[in-house]
């Protein structure tokens, strides 16, 4: 056989001369792709160059960013600082906010000085004031510096900061100061500027400024505008201002009632808002389109609720229902279909549905003088803590927020002057409760402190995984004017604030403020047994609050 056809019927498809066959019907098919072929290598060629590349400019990007780019440095917090400001007082007034946008929170306060503090040269005169005046001041949560401070008031009154403010085609936000005796400010949140200032309008004799509410937009200037209650006389009036101007809207109105103490900006299930405040034995209320509508004399773009409507009896301003003895507190708490209402009265503790205000339980108490607290003693179910007495008959008592049951009692004699309960919410869905008080009657007869008043406040830390033990953090002589338990950074570090002053204005000191973690003051704390025994050592506990860890709210 010859070779030639040998190798055919070896390799049938292969043509000897590298061509593709041609068909009869298409001759010139096999020419195309004959010079086309030469190509292909060139292409696959390019394809590689451009692969390479594309993989050579990936590498150096990630090298660049990895190693000549710095990572962005991130704040170092300081467990604990503390500033002093001499021959001043100070007011109950804690705020916390991230103004110098480090991801730390920050701390505002309130106080009372002829000038600032060394950092800023500013006095009162320089904002109109007569020396001494009220000074807002923001100090860094990291590191305690005062990031910034300004005159705002002859002498501060009422505070509400967070309010969201128009700056041209971007959004701010501004702390409003309503001062005595006629003073009306907007200080920037984040830069301590005046934003605006301006006439409040109210008689400069009135007598007390009760509340300074947050309203929705009814000037459609695309800010939340600001309701002022103040005392005038034997009744209550009412004041609408602009939030983005501080301009007065409308003229003066009047609640019709004389005393708001504790008042309340409740919205309904309907989207209407009512201002609930309390009244001799029963819980008042008025519509703000009501009350935005008389002061303007036009048609307000606010709702009304026609079940809130009849319950006010058709009176512009009327009570909405009884309550068991007078009115002490009255405050929002989550409920299953959006906020329900706690009121705390002379005799009892009544949770209110939000929407028709029916009793969902009641709480047979006496002595309840403190607005409650929120926090969760089982996960993810509310709890409201309740300071039962005062002094030695001082009882805290944990409430299941849903039916009004006693998850926790404990007796804690308290002292004159202690601090606000607080709490944090922890990863596991409870909260750490914070106490002050004594635990032990016999520190207040000890040798150097024969007094109550001359003994020192402890502060106690409660979690629910623990309800047999307290943990006694610290000890503070000093006066205390105002305490926060705050979260400064998500997941990472709780602290405790402490607002320490004269216990009067007439008396100026030593103003101070003070950060303390919370982890920090474990290893050092003390533990109190509320029954004998108990599975853990001491060392043992500490070591489980110090492996808490916090979470910030939904």
């Amino acid at each position: 056989m010859d070779s030639k056809d040998l190798e055919a019927e070896i390799h049938p498809l292969r043509n000897e001369d590298k061509r593709l066959p041609e068909t009869p019907g298409n001759p010139g098919h096999a020419d195309e792709k004959l010079k086309s072929s030469p190509r292909q290598p060139r292409l696959s060629r390019c394809r590689t160059v451009v692969f390479f590349l594309s993989l050579f400019v990936c590498l150096f990007v990630v090298f660049v960013v990895s190693f000549i780019i710095p990572c962005p440095e991130r704040p170092v917090s300081q467990g604990m600082w503390r500033i002093d400001y001499s021959a001043a007082v100070t007011y109950d007034f804690l705020a916390t906010e991230d103004i110098n946008r480090d991801r730390i929170q920050d701390v505002l306060f309130l106080y009372k000085n002829a000038n600032g503090s060394n950092n800023f040269n500013l006095s009162c005169t320089d904002e109109g004031f007569s020396s001494p005046c009220t000074f807002v001041a923001a100090v860094s949560g990291a590191s305690g510096s005062v990031l910034w401070e300004r005159p705002a008031a002859q002498d501060g009154a009422l505070v509400r900061c967070s309010v969201p403010q128009t700056q041209g085609s971007r959004m701010s936000s501004a702390c409003i100061l309503v001062g005595r005796p006629s003073s009306f400010v907007a200080v920037d949140l984040f830069t301590g500027e005046t934003l605006w200032s301006q006439p409040p309008g109210f008689d400069r004799n009135t007598s007390d400024l009760s509340s300074l509410l947050q309203l929705p937009d009814v000037d459609a200037d695309g800010a939340p505008d600001l309701l002022l209650l103040a005392q005038e006389d034997k009744e209550v009036s009412s004041y609408l201002y602009s939030g983005s101007t501080g301009r007065q809207i409308g003229h003066r109105g009047s609640l019709g009632v004389g005393g708001t103490a504790g008042s309340l900006l409740h919205v309904t299930r309907a989207g209407a808002h009512y201002i609930l405040f309390p009244c001799p034995s029963s819980l008042c209320g008025c519509s703000v389109k009501g009350l935005h509508e008389a002061a303007t004399g036009g048609a307000s773009p606010l709702r009304r609720d026609l079940l809130w409507e009849r319950m006010l009896n058709t009176t512009p301003h009327g009570p909405l229902g009884r309550s068991p003895g007078a009115l002490r507190h009255l405050t929002h708490v989550p409920g299953k279909a959006g906020e329900d209402l706690l009121l705390v009265t002379s005799e009892a503790c009544v949770l209110l549905d939000g929407q028709d205000l029916t009793p969902r339980w009641t709480f047979r108490t006496a002595q309840v003088f403190r607005k409650p607290i929120l926090g969760h003693y089982k996960p993810d179910t509310p709890a409201v803590v309740i300071e039962n007495g005062t002094g030695t008959n001082r009882q805290i008592l944990l409430l299941d927020l849903g039916s009004g049951a006693i998850l926790w009692n404990q007796a804690l004699p308290g002292l004159p002057g202690d601090p606000q309960s607080a709490s944090l919410p922890t990863a596991d869905h409870r909260s750490a409760f914070f106490f002050w008080g004594l635990h032990e009657l016999s520190e207040l007869s000890g040798t150097n402190q024969t007094r109550p008043q001359d003994a020192q406040h402890s502060l106690y830390m409660f979690h629910p995984t623990l309800p047999g033990v307290l943990l006694e953090l610290a000890n503070i002589s000093a006066n205390i004017v105002s305490f926060q338990a705050v979260l400064f950074e998500p997941s990472r570090h709780a602290a405790c604030v402490l607002l320490m002053g004269p216990a009067g204005p007439d008396t100026p000191g030593t103003v101070s403020v003070a950060k303390h973690k919370v982890q920090d003051l474990v290893p050092g704390s003390r533990v109190v047994r509320l029954a004998e025994g108990g599975p853990d050592t001491d060392q043992a506990v500490r070591d489980r609050f110090s492996r808490l860890r916090y979470r910030s709210e939904a």
